[in-house]
């Protein structure tokens, strides 16, 4: 088969474009490179089965015949990270919103199936726990910046259920907390990675307010094994689905193990959300997938250990030199 990746040089994006060229696809991959980085995706450059465009979704004048071209659209381009959606709200709901209403309509006009990736973000400061799919979403104010990314990542939601009713077939997968190689370490990344860029520069761990928030964390080689299975199943289409883990796990107790595996040698620094975020930030205690339906549908099951995907992870980092050096 033929794929359209749109964010092929993010962090989850380049992961899913290696494991559909190893399945025998032929990929092209779409990325503006705001976000993503043109070495994670220079070892592909070579293959005969890989083709890479730079340019974004409200750029891309040959996006219709890519789109064309393609059996299925990977929908993974977004602003993403919490840093970034605090600082601008307006690029967050432009590209995640309206550059995500492009793609739909060009995939409606010529019938090209849809994998689209959503977050747990979506959820927002419900306390119904695990997060079922179908659960009610419950977000803060409007004057906090800091939900801008939810309520975008959600509307893009309603945009793929309605072009589904239309007769699209399309799948929404909702990702938590996925961390390994690749991702981004700085301070506009995920957590996982922020704590190991500190560990390797010999800085304190920064754990924001008092570490006791959990998370379920998932590895990034189980959450590409559901998202390619969503597009080969058809059971999957017209479903929002859970891909996650259901090891919950606290920040503090994260950064304790992340220690641990780098030698022990980091003090563990608790720092007020507001000092970081600034004013406009809230954060959520407890996120806990229900993955029933992934399990049955998708037959997923993650397989890799916290413990063994942050070592994996860790040792990446280390061989790579992919940190900030002092």
């Amino acid at each position: 088969m033929k794929f359209l990746v749109t964010g092929a040089a993010g962090f989850v994006g380049s992961h899913l474009c290696e494991k559909l060229l190893i399945r025998g696809n032929s990929v092209v991959g779409l990325d503006d490179l705001s976000k993503g980085k043109k070495e994670n995706i220079d070892h592909l450059s070579g293959h005969s089965r890989f083709t890479f465009v730079t340019a974004s979704l409200g750029e891309a004048g040959e996006l219709p015949r890519l789109v064309k071209e393609s059996d299925l659209v990977y929908h993974l381009a977004a602003v993403v990270g919490v840093r970034q959606y605090v600082e601008d709200p307006v690029k967050v709901v432009v590209t995640n919103v309206c550059e995500t209403s492009r793609l739909l309509e060009l995939a409606w006009q010529y019938r090209k199936k849809v994998v689209f990736t959503s977050t747990s973000e979506v959820y927002g400061k419900s306390r119904e726990l695990p997060f079922r799919e179908d659960a009610d979403r419950l977000y803060g104010s409007t004057r906090k910046d800091r939900w801008c990314y939810a309520v975008s990542k959600s509307a893009a939601e309603h945009l793929c259920t309605g072009y589904a009713r239309k007769g699209l077939p399309l799948v929404i997968l909702r990702y938590f907390n996925v961390y390994g190689p690749r991702a981004d370490s700085t301070a506009y990344g995920g957590v996982v990675t922020r704590f190991i860029d500190q560990a390797l520069v010999g800085e304190p761990l920064t754990v924001h307010g008092d570490g006791s928030q959990t998370r379920c964390f998932t590895y990034i080689d189980d959450i590409v094994e559901g998202t390619v299975e969503a597009s080969y199943r058809p059971a999957a289409e017209g479903k929002i689905i859970n891909l996650g883990s259901r090891r919950e796990t606290s920040i503090r107790e994260l950064a304790e193990m992340i220690n641990g595996l780098n030698g022990g040698g980091n003090n563990i620094l608790f720092q007020p959300y507001r000092e970081f975020y600034g004013p406009h930030y809230e954060d959520i205690p407890r996120r806990v997938p229900e993955l029933g339906t992934a399990e049955s549908v998708l037959g997923y099951n993650p397989k890799v250990s916290l413990e063994s995907g942050l070592q994996k992870t860790l040792e990446w980092y280390r061989a790579s030199g992919d940190y900030h050096r002092l």
